[in-house]
């Protein structure tokens, strides 16, 4: 007989679930001829008793005795095209080495009550990172892992930021990846994972974090598998105050797929293209396939293992890979996906940041249904491209007009109405990737980016985008002046390693840097303006190489004036309008980073008084000392 129904409810969850003395299984296979459960808890044999049983919508159910937590199995398909064993598509965790079976596993993890509340969205300040490159202390062995990423939570958490934001960490089959490649879409990355015989000193390395926030401990046992440790880094997250959103790849899969892939899951005909595949069109993208969003089946799977990693693994969100692909490719169902998948999300956890990465930029991707997509902000682009354009230009040994004006122009995109709407940075995974564009400081001065050139433009660089509008996001790294490009593949590029070395032995040039970028998030998370929705650009000039714009919090004020100056020298009683009379706070200036504390500063002493003087449409302005290179942050 096939599996036993007893234990089966109508609406059994897909994959693998432990329940009483065994476990349910359920998968979607609607073409094929049969579909068998074979494992180590029933001898990988295809018999009557680890056959599944189909109804009429293609789902093949059934519930098998013995089953432990652990236990590794797969799915056997016999369709009209082949037979052969299959991954389970919604298998939590896979065997090492890959590809390996299927592993049953329970949900529980000992997760720490830490309070910890998602920030609301003006609060974030992103940082992005790749786990097997951010920080790799076992190269040429092995690459990053989950918990390596942990090990650094601590000083991630002291520079200031709020959002940790992981390149895509589903199972993808090549051994180097940018994550965009996945195949195993509820399986964590076994490549980010330490194996058992090597967990035990990072296992004291947690512990010691865990002391520290005087936590309880986590046993061995607590930290097997990929699946336990991308808990335990978001566990240990969350007790340092940071949110984790993951990058989700729902516009494609794969690049590579495998024969026990997803990939023509229920074993169809070849013949007839990639349209039989039944997760996915014809369609390519990136080198893999796009998914069928007609399919309801589909469209479930995709909303599913969004709801499961904010239930299992309590993320605080997504950054949504090329969802202009879902709109374009997957037309005309695409852009009604995303709707649903939104309007899912928002109402299944209303805390979570979902983040689209649309191209060209369309705000109709924030608006809520039923006119727009629904998802909460998006990448935008010309603030980066004004800025990088600026910074390049200013790296040539003249004294040519900068485009200011474009710079001005980019600070708050046409079409957004919030200014947490937009997410925006000057470096990122895919710009500053392996023989593409340089990173700030060299970017800044090709020549020498370790000079006050490159150290100089870089700090303006990175400081505009955390005191502009929108969302700033920080690329690894960049808080501490790296001027290497990145690359997924260590073995081959292990030069392109972040020079976390440098930090660590007391590179001044560096430590400088971090200090620069800690006290400007500071001095953001201090001045309510910085986060607030008023924004005027109150003066700009191309020749001189200036820009300044206000910033405060709409019906109760709390004026913030940020002044850019790019030129290689100092200007002295340079006059700007400020909105309010009287005494001025210089919150911030940057020149004091340069070879900290800068004994030669310029700058304002501390404070500027605005006098009833007009300019620049108000009534009081202020005369100003701009130092070479800087930034600077009043605040009354």
């Amino acid at each position: 007989m096939p599996a036993s129904l007893d234990h089966i409810h109508s609406d059994t969850p897909m994959g693998a679930n432990l329940i009483a003395d065994g476990a349910t299984f359920r998968a979607w296979a609607p073409n094929a001829r049969a579909v068998y459960v074979i494992g180590e808890f029933n001898n990988r044999a295809r018999t009557n008793a680890s056959l599944l049983t189909p109804d009429a919508s293609g789902h093949w159910r059934g519930f098998i005795p013995g089953v432990k937590d652990r236990h590794r199995y797969m799915l056997y398909v016999v369709g009209e095209g082949s037979e052969g064993p299959k991954r389970d598509p919604y298998a939590r965790e896979l065997e090492t080495p890959f590809p390996g079976e299927c592993i049953v596993r329970t949900r529980d993890f000992p997760w720490h009550d830490s309070k910890f509340i998602t920030p609301p969205f003006h609060e974030f300040v992103i940082y992005q990172l790749h786990v097997g490159t951010f920080f790799a202390p076992n190269v040429p062995r092995r690459g990053g892992t989950f918990l390596d990423v942990a090990h650094k939570l601590p000083y991630l958490a002291e520079l200031g930021v709020t959002a940790l934001q992981l390149l895509p960490i589903q199972e993808f089959q090549t051994s180097f990846s940018l994550g965009y490649n996945g195949t195993d879409y509820f399986s964590p990355e076994m490549d980010f994972a330490v194996r058992d015989a090597e967990l035990l000193p990072y296992l004291a390395e947690m512990n010691k974090l865990l002391d520290a926030k005087g936590a309880r401990r986590y046993r061995a046992e607590d930290l097997r598998g990929e699946m336990n440790q991308l808990k335990a880094l978001v566990d240990l997250a969350h007790l340092h105050g940071l949110a984790v959103i993951l990058d989700v790849v729902y516009n494609h899969a794969g690049g590579e797929f495998g024969d026990q892939s997803l990939y023509f899951f229920d074993r169809q005909s070849h013949a007839h293209g990639n349209n039989n595949s039944l997760y996915f069109t014809d369609k390519g993208h990136a080198g893999g396939l796009v998914f069928d969003y007609s399919k309801a089946e589909v469209r479930d799977f995709l909303i599913q293992n969004a709801k499961f990693f904010l239930d299992e693994y309590r993320v605080d969100g997504f950054r949504y890979d090329q969802v202009s692909v879902i709109d374009h490719d997957g037309a005309p169902h695409g852009w009604r996906f995303c709707q649903d998948l939104t309007s899912t999300l928002h109402v299944h956890q209303p805390s979570a940041l979902h983040h689209a990465e649309y191209w060209n930029v369309n705000p109709y991707v924030v608006r809520i249904v039923p006119d727009g997509a629904g998802f909460d902000m998006t990448l935008t682009d010309g603030l980066r491209i004004a800025l990088r354009n600026v910074i390049g230009n200013a790296s040539a040994p003249d004294d040519r007009p900068l485009d200011m004006t474009g710079l001005a122009h980019s600070l708050w995109p046409d079409g957004f109405s919030e200014q947490w709407r937009f997410v925006q940075g000057p470096e990122n995974h895919d710009i500053v990737y392996r023989d593409r564009e340089p990173r700030l400081a060299r970017l800044a001065d090709p020549s020498d980016p370790r000079s006050w050139y490159g150290r100089s433009r870089a700090r303006v660089a990175t400081g505009l985008s955390l005191t502009a509008p929108g969302i700033p996001m920080l690329f690894m790294g960049q808080e501490f002046l790296e001027d290497k490009q990145w690359a997924d593949d260590f073995v081959s590029h292990p030069e392109l390693l972040l020079y976390w070395p440098g930090l660590e032995q007391g590179d001044k040039q560096m430590a400088d840097h971090v200090r620069f970028t800690r006290e400007l998030l500071t001095c953001r998370r201090n001045s309510p303006g910085l986060r607030g929705q008023g924004f005027r650009v109150v003066h700009v000039h191309d020749q001189n190489r200036v820009l300044a714009f206000h910033r405060w919090v709409e019906g109760q004020g709390h004026d913030v004036m940020v002044v850019v100056h790019l030129a290689p020298f100092h200007r002295f009683g340079y006059r700007i309008g400020f909105p309010c009379g009287g005494d001025w706070r210089e919150a911030f200036n940057s020149d004091v980073y340069e070879n900290w504390v800068n004994p030669d500063v310029v700058g304002n002493g501390g404070q500027v008084t605005a006098d009833p003087h007009p300019m620049h449409e108000f009534v009081f302005s202020a005369s100003l000392v701009l130092p070479a290179n800087s930034l600077l942050v009043f605040t009354r």
